[in-house]
């Protein structure tokens, strides 16, 4: 789902108001298109199947599951599934875990993908009961697949290194600092961190001012 353009951009005409760093950015690199994904348990399977591989291991251990398994929609197959089928698939013994928690909790009905709770921090909450998946991953999902506008992954690199780019700081701030320079944006916080990583992605290197 993720924010529509009409919203990301508007978003981002609110913030070059209170921040004229993204006015000035906005200038140099453009506005960025919308980044989304699907809702619900298949996105979250392929967050645990892609971490700490590159997208081409995961893409071919993705298509080995839907393979051996079928419908990776259904949390049931992952279930019904042996470690041997999920490790000959690709899954390390640890994702394997982690696959299992998250179709668990979803077939069990104690985490509800259709209804998570409306206020972010108890959204985020919900989902790192699922084994594998920290603040950060919660944060993409709910700003990609739910478009919810005030999400700030501040655990992630290139947030903070643009973050501190765009407001000309001698060094990348921490998380911590992060989260901190960003609370004046709220609640446009989903569009400054989708336009931080297009700003890395075009900008890397050039000066600020």
């Amino acid at each position: 789902m993720g924010l529509s353009i009409d919203q990301l951009h508007a978003s981002l005409h609110a913030l070059s108001a209170v921040e004229p760093a993204f006015a000035r950015a906005i200038e140099r690199v453009g506005l960025p298109g919308p980044r989304s994904s699907e809702r619900g348990y298949a996105t979250l399977l392929r967050t645990i199947v892609g971490q700490q591989v590159s997208v081409a291991s995961a893409r071919a251990v993705w298509g080995r599951l839907e393979e051996a398994l079928g419908d990776l929609d259904d949390p049931a197959r992952i279930e019904a599934a042996s470690d041997e089928t999920l490790r000959a698939a690709g899954l390390s013994r640890q994702k394997t875990g982690y696959a299992r928690s998250l179709a668990g909790l979803v077939r069990s009905g104690e985490l509800d993908l259709a209804r998570l709770p409306l206020d972010d921090e108890e959204a985020i909450a919900a989902l790192v009961r699922i084994k594998g998946i920290g603040r950060w991953s919660a944060e993409i999902y709910l700003l990609f697949a739910e478009g919810r506008p005030d999400i700030w992954p501040a655990g992630d690199l290139a947030v903070q290194i643009e973050t501190g780019r765009l407001l000309g700081l001698a060094e990348r701030p921490s998380e911590k600092q992060t989260r901190a320079l960003a609370e004046r944006w709220s609640p446009h916080r989903g569009a400054a961190a989708i336009f931080t990583w297009h700003h890395y992605k075009n900008d890397m290197g050039a000066p600020i001012g």
